[in-house]
């Protein structure tokens, strides 16, 4: 497993978890709005932790941290992503998977084998606009709506969740999300934050009260409906 970071305790993540977060490289998204552009773009560029040196401090955490979050990147481009998850579950850590979607196969293979504790699924936005959004000429968003029926299928808790940013989203877009995405239990708008390290720069996030309007409108569509990052 190719892990290029780890934040060694987030209490906001994963839900009711006090856990760790590995990042893995690659992707096959280009998001403009990704703060994670080095990931992305040049994961070799990146220094490389040792699967071993990981799992050493997954061990003197035990009985601290009770899960590990997995993100990207994509994590579903890993081709050891279901072993290094039965390793981190053997250890007796939940696991919690953020994804793009994008693998419908990787996921429902995971889901089968009973290695997902929850999921974070991003959706980057209505289907009209999902190739402009995810930075991919071209894009199917098909696999998306499939991986969003496995979850809904596989019992396992899980969330959806949308980056909202100025110029890429507007209110009839993410409606659009909700008529296409309706019944999952919980949907977050994220509200677009400058790491300084997107893909593109120049870009601006959305007024909180236009966001808070947002969420309002969405609420008929989800079980729960809530904003991040205001």
């Amino acid at each position: 497993m190719k892990i290029y970071g780890l934040q060694k305790l987030t209490l906001l993540d994963f839900p009711d978890r006090m856990a760790c977060t590995v990042f893995t490289g690659g992707c096959n998204m280009r998001c403009p709005f990704c703060h994670n552009a080095g990931l992305v773009l040049s994961p070799c560029a990146q220094d490389l932790i040792p699967e071993e040196r990981f799992f050493a401090f997954l061990q003197k955490r035990k009985g601290i941290l009770d899960g590990v979050c997995i993100t990207g990147g994509e994590p579903c481009l890993q081709p050891d992503l279901a072993d290094f998850i039965r390793r981190i579950r053997e250890g007796g850590f939940a696991v919690k998977l953020d994804t793009n979607g994008s693998f419908p196969d990787v996921l429902q293979a995971l889901l089968q084998q009973g290695l997902l504790d929850y999921v974070a699924m991003d959706v980057k936005n209505a289907p009209a606009r999902y190739a402009e959004t995810c930075g991919v000429p071209g894009f199917d968003p098909a696999p998306v709506e499939r991986s969003v029926r496995l979850l809904q299928q596989s019992g396992v808790p899980f969330e959806l969740r949308t980056t909202v940013v100025a110029g890429l989203h507007t209110q009839e877009d993410l409606l659009a999300i909700g008529r296409w995405m309706q019944g999952a239990p919980r949907y977050y708008l994220q509200n677009f934050v400058d790491s300084g390290a997107t893909i593109e720069p120049g870009l601006a996030a959305w007024p909180p009260e236009q966001l808070r309007a947002a969420a309002q409108a969405l609420r008929p569509f989800f079980g729960l409906v809530e904003v991040r990052g205001i």
